[in-house]
């Protein structure tokens, strides 16, 4: 069967070969966008002084940078041990705070911007533009915006991760209660109930999972976010590293780094074990 499909086609292919040929114009928007794409890229890589003589110095600098930080450095007192555990301490308190005070005020606003609960267009769109424009803003910017307003410390990088957060949560929280099933949705309205027992019987049972998901997966990754914070002056971990890399105490550094993968790992364990069973209990609910 296959072998006769592909003899007629070949069949069709000789004696109308116009009709399997790419059209002339088709090919001319083809070779522009590759010639666009080649001149941007040729343009960025002259303007950023780019050149492989550039490349392998920097590389060669690179690694005097990592051998001078090994074999990382011990500390040996418990002072010095309580500083670095502090700022620890700080950048995963900060993004805990964080993200669950972004997360709290993206619950609500939320359901403005799901398609499925608020049926005005026009206040929809307008309130997922304003969850694009929170979203746009750095939180590195924010963080700077906030420090010059409350001074330096985790004041200013909690209140960047949770600006920050009220974007992101809110149009992934919308999406997941856009996302939900309609059939509990009719079930509920068919015994009577109102609007705001639908979303609490209905869509909310659906939807929980997926938001208790993505508030765990961006209390990770703001934990990654507030060490960058603090190297700004947002406080925490970020601020002791910033500090060992500008002394040029690379052991210590490299020290810092290991300990601060080693707390996102076991943050990531924890989350991934907490994600499971959110998941099977809410399933085993429905």
């Amino acid at each position: 069967m296959g072998r006769t499909h592909e003899a007629i086609i070949a069949r069709a292919r000789s004696q109308v070969p116009a009709a399997f040929a790419t059209p002339p114009g088709v090919r001319i928007r083809r070779g522009g966008l590759i010639l666009l794409l080649a001149g941007l890229t040729g343009w960025c890589l002259f303007a950023f002084d780019f050149s492989p003589g550039r490349i392998v110095e920097g590389l060669a600098r690179l690694g005097r940078i990592l051998a001078f930080m090994f074999p990382p450095h011990l500390w040996q007192s418990w002072q010095e041990w309580a500083e670095i555990l502090k700022g620890l301490g700080e950048t995963v308190s900060m993004a805990f705070l964080g993200t669950v005070l972004g997360a709290t005020v993206a619950l609500p606003l939320a359901f403005l911007g799901a398609r499925n609960i608020m049926p005005f267009g026009w206040l929809r769109h307008g309130v997922r533009r304003g969850f694009d424009a929170l979203r746009a803003v750095e939180q590195i910017i924010l963080a700077l915006i906030f420090i010059r307003a409350f001074g330096l410390g985790p004041l200013a990088g909690i209140l960047a991760i949770a600006v920050s957060e009220v974007g992101t949560c809110a149009k992934l929280f919308s999406e997941a209660i856009e996302n939900t099933s309609k059939k509990p949705v009719e079930g509920v309205r068919a015994s009577g109930s109102g609007p705001l027992q639908t979303i609490r019987y209905a869509i909310m049972p659906q939807a929980m999972p997926v938001i208790l998901s993505i508030i765990l997966y961006n209390f990770e990754s703001n934990t990654r976010s507030g060490t960058i914070l603090g190297i700004v002056g947002a406080g925490g971990i970020g601020f002791l590293l910033a500090d060992r890399i500008n002394a040029y105490r690379w052991p210590e550094a490299w020290s810092i780094i290991i300990l601060i993968i080693l707390t996102v790992y076991v943050i990531d364990g924890i989350s991934a074990r907490l994600r499971m069973r959110i998941i099977g209990r809410m399933e085993n609910v429905q």
